[in-house]
């Protein structure tokens, strides 16, 4: 891949990235408002795009888009909440309107079985980082596989109607402190 410049860009979105928001296809969208307070926006239609690129079609974000055309900077946080375990995304949108690249864009979601008509515009990201994030679980020595088993749990209850305890967070007792995680 090469930028507009000619020049080679490296891959930014590694194997694990893209199977973590094509499995979840939840992304937690962040911008700035005119204020400059955080604003916060969960997108069903994130995917990823190519290696250096994310996307969602719009469809109901106007505050999003209105914070993207005055400052495209964006984060983006994709975890799986059973895991715990995720991705912060940083980069910079353009929003597509119309044209060739937002035909393109347009069928690219159609393949993906999505609902176009619903889409009013297209945001593609470009990402500039990307960092790991999981669970402070995993700070006291909990495995991947306690901390998903504690999270099932947690769901099963709520759907039928009852609140977990304890926390599914945090186990009642650390076994080990944060010094000792690698």
């Amino acid at each position: 891949m090469t930028d507009a410049n000619g020049r080679h860009l490296s891959a930014i979105l590694n194997a694990d990235m893209k199977r973590l928001i094509e499995e979840q296809r939840l992304g937690f969208f962040a911008t700035v408002c005119a204020d400059g307070s955080p604003n916060l926006s969960p997108k069903g239609t994130i995917a990823v795009w190519d290696d250096n690129h994310l996307s969602f079609g719009n469809i109901r974000s106007p505050g999003t888009l209105d914070n993207l055309r005055r400052n495209p900077r964006i984060d983006v946080n994709v975890v799986d909440p059973f895991t715990r375990k995720g991705y912060r995304f940083k980069g910079v949108a353009a929003i597509l309107e119309s044209g060739a690249e937002y035909d393109r864009a347009i069928e690219f979601y159609r393949a993906r079985g999505s609902k176009v008509s619903a889409f009013r515009e297209i945001v593609l990201i470009e990402i500039t980082d990307a960092q790991f994030i999981d669970s402070p679980a995993y700070d006291f020595g909990m495995s991947e596989s306690e901390i998903r088993d504690r999270w099932q749990k947690h769901y099963q209850s709520l759907a039928a109607g009852k609140r977990s305890l304890p926390d599914p967070e945090i186990p009642e007792v650390a076994a080990t402190t944060s010094a000792t995680r690698p």
